[in-house]
């Protein structure tokens, strides 16, 4: 059975290395991610030929679920993900792909809508994403209520959902918080980009009650605080205003994690501050930073799942972050040779 259990936005990443006329072109920004409008639908198709296009396994809670099962070789099935995709070959190279990284899919499919895709633009080393949910946005609670689906969560005792999946069903998430508060189980959440703390904070707060740990990257800790009347605050200001928000288990305290890819990790546990160095990389060795943070968060599962102390955890996410800014996007082989 399942001990960790990822619910999100199903996508299929379509990768490419493209020009600055490019990001002009759509308006893409360099290590931003939003969703897709009308006018950036284009962009799909001008991807698909391109040379070296890649189609990969995505959604950020997916990566992140994905890398943290590679994490724990020595625990196969450790893992599960819900959310929902479409009857059509990208929602079964989807599927395949997960089965094979081992972890256990419990999709919902939908006749309505395509399987998601994104279009993941890269340009010197850095990425840009611009998901079109399109199935996944048609995920909602009754899924979660099925029996099936039930045992799956009944089973598992670590939750993580990126803070995208708020667009598509804030009411999942509140109800797998309010099981996990009951059960003492532990709920994690990623603000995932800008535009969540930005345009989502109501749906942001309706779940924050139930969060045990928070993730963001520094741009993203920075929007939340303009959104909450902290412009201008320090890292380690705003870890502690989101840790002490209202918490409905209050048998542990909420920690907060903020990444700032090269720079130190800012971690408040609830009572004192940590700040984690990340070891220094050959920018050489760097292919492109897509997925980064989703691996981050996987390393830092993996060992979350394990009781280790936080210093580990976030020690493990940098290696899996660093793993995989070494590889095309969230692809993964072998064994980590992180791993003892």
């Amino acid at each position: 059975k399942a001990e960790v259990l990822g619910m999100g936005n199903p996508l299929l990443d379509i990768s490419a290395t493209v020009q600055p006329e490019f990001l002009k072109k759509y308006g893409f920004k360099l290590g931003n991610a939003i969703l897709a409008e009308e006018k950036h639908l284009p962009a799909y198709d001008e991807l698909k030929k391109m040379e070296h296009v890649q189609y990969i396994a995505g959604g950020a809670t997916l990566n992140s679920i994905r890398i943290c099962q590679w994490c724990l070789q020595d625990r196969p099935g450790s893992t599960a993900y819900i959310g929902c995709i479409g009857n059509d070959e990208n929602g079964k190279t989807l599927t395949d792909c997960v089965v094979a990284d081992g972890v256990s899919p419990h999709f919902k499919i939908t006749e309505e809508e395509k399987t998601g895709t994104c279009a993941v633009v890269i340009h010197d080393k850095e990425r840009s994403l611009c998901a079109n949910l399109a199935a996944a946005n048609k995920y909602d609670l009754s899924h979660l209520q099925q029996d099936d689906i039930v045992k799956v969560y009944s089973s598992a005792r670590i939750f993580y959902i990126a803070g995208f999946f708020l667009t598509v069903s804030a009411e999942s998430a509140q109800s797998l918080g309010k099981h996990a508060a009951k059960e003492n189980k532990i709920v994690c959440m990623n603000l995932s980009a800008p535009f969540i703390p930005q345009f989502f904070g109501e749906a942001l707060s309706s779940v924050m009650p139930y969060i045990d740990y928070l993730f963001a990257n520094e741009s993203e800790a920075e929007a939340w605080a303009k959104a909450n009347d902290m412009e201008g605050a320090s890292l380690p200001e705003i870890a502690e205003k989101i840790s002490s928000l209202p918490k409905e288990n209050g048998q542990r305290k909420r920690v907060v994690v903020f990444t700032q890819g090269s720079k130190r990790t800012v971690v408040f546990n609830g009572d004192e501050h940590l700040q984690v160095d990340v070891l220094p990389i050959d920018p050489k060795l760097i292919i492109d930073t897509n997925g980064a943070g989703d691996a981050f968060v996987g390393g830092f599962l993996s060992l979350l799942l394990q009781d280790k102390p936080l210093k580990e955890c976030v020690e493990r996410g940098h290696q899996a972050a660093r793993y995989i800014i070494q590889q095309s996007g969230a692809t993964l082989t072998g064994k980590p040779d992180f791993l003892e």
